[in-house]
């Protein structure tokens, strides 16, 4: 088992890969096999925290600051990667699947970053306006706060399916050892049983109330429906 586990994914062809490749490997498996995933998961999994008093406290940022630090990691290795590679004297794939979604990746990490500066302001109990009103786009839900939180949550889904077919492809082009693909897939799947499980047990809390409450006095929770696959609403108010 040590041995094929050692082995190259494709016998026929040697592994060497050299320091500019290797790096760039293990920055873009860092970054997008690793932070970014975990970004997600703290974003969609944790807006309430498992001890938190909610709704008497409310607008804890744990999951913000945690999705916020993984995602601006990821991006700052992203970066760095495609500077390491491009130094590389060795290499000179500019085709092929690994290239495309590669650079779809990078594109991708491009619309996010934009679409996160562009959200509009927040408002709300927490964070007024400066006239000290409670006007804002996260607060009344304008048609811009909702079309950000439609097009962040589905490219950022989608970038992780891309993220984890570039890696993979990643891996076959520079032919990596067996036992890479197991852990990488292996740590998916962990995540994805996680997902699972947090799911099940109801973590997936509209962002609007985890702000703000489930008090229909708040403008957003006079939506329909939370945005997102399976979010969960919870209604009433505190303490029915």
């Amino acid at each position: 088992m040590l041995e094929w586990l050692l082995a190259p994914l494709d016998a026929t062809r040697p592994h060497d890969v050299g320091f500019h490749l290797s790096w760039h490997a293990r920055f873009m498996v860092l970054a997008w096999g690793v932070l970014v995933p975990t970004g997600v998961i703290a974003a969609r999994y944790f807006k309430i925290m498992p001890n938190q008093s909610w709704p008497h406290e409310v607008d804890n940022r744990t999951w913000w600051n945690t999705h916020r630090a993984c995602q601006y990691s990821a991006a700052a290795l992203t970066v760095v990667s495609i500077i390491v590679i491009r130094l590389a004297p060795e290499v000179t794939w500019s085709s092929g699947l690994h290239y495309i979604f590669g650079w779809t990746v990078v594109g991708l990490a491009v619309l996010q970053i934009a679409g996160g500066i562009m959200r509009g302001s927040k408002g709300g109990p927490t964070e007024p306006a400066p006239d000290g009103t409670l006007s804002g786009d996260h607060y009344d839900m304008t048609r811009r706060r909702i079309v950000f939180e439609y097009t962040h949550k589905t490219l950022g889904y989608f970038a992780l399916l891309v993220a984890a077919i570039a890696i993979l492809t990643g891996m076959w082009q520079a032919n990596a050892p067996r036992w890479m693909v197991v852990f990488v897939v292996s740590w998916w799947g962990a995540l994805a049983t996680i997902a699972v499980w947090l799911q099940s047990r109801g973590m997936c809390v509209d962002t609007y109330q985890a702000l703000w409450g489930p008090s229909a006095d708040h403008p957003g929770n006079k939506r329909e429906k939370p945005i997102g696959y399976r979010v969960r609403r919870i209604h009433g108010e505190p303490g029915e």
